[in-house]
């Protein structure tokens, strides 16, 4: 089997979450997410605080998930608000890496 290479598991795992999820994944995204506008395009939410600093805590724990994952999200801070949007930019949409890491953003928003 020389010159054969098989791929990880791990590398088997990214390449299955980094598949943009079709219509009916999308449908179940929604179910999972409820506080997320969901398109083909991407995962979006707004998330408000009662100050700067709440806000800014919730990113910097959100940034340490992020970097973990290797998923970075597009997002904007003023004030106590904290605008998220999530997509696979090499997919070109919406996978599994954006639900993983929108359901990781919640659970943190909820312990606030």
């Amino acid at each position: 089997m020389s010159g054969v290479q098989i791929p990880s598991v791990t590398q088997i795992k990214i390449e299955l979450m980094q598949n943009l999820l079709d219509a009916a994944q999308l449908k179940n995204a929604q179910n999972l997410l409820p506080d997320w506008e969901i398109s083909a395009g991407s995962l979006f939410r707004l998330f408000v605080f009662t100050n700067f600093v709440d806000a800014f805590d919730f990113m910097t724990s959100v940034s340490l998930i992020a970097e973990n994952m290797n998923h970075h999200p597009d997002w904007s801070n003023v004030y106590n608000k904290v605008e998220v949007r999530l997509s696979t930019h090499d997919s070109g949409g919406v996978t599994s890496l954006d639900v993983d890491l929108a359901l990781s953003i919640d659970s943190l928003f909820i312990k606030e």
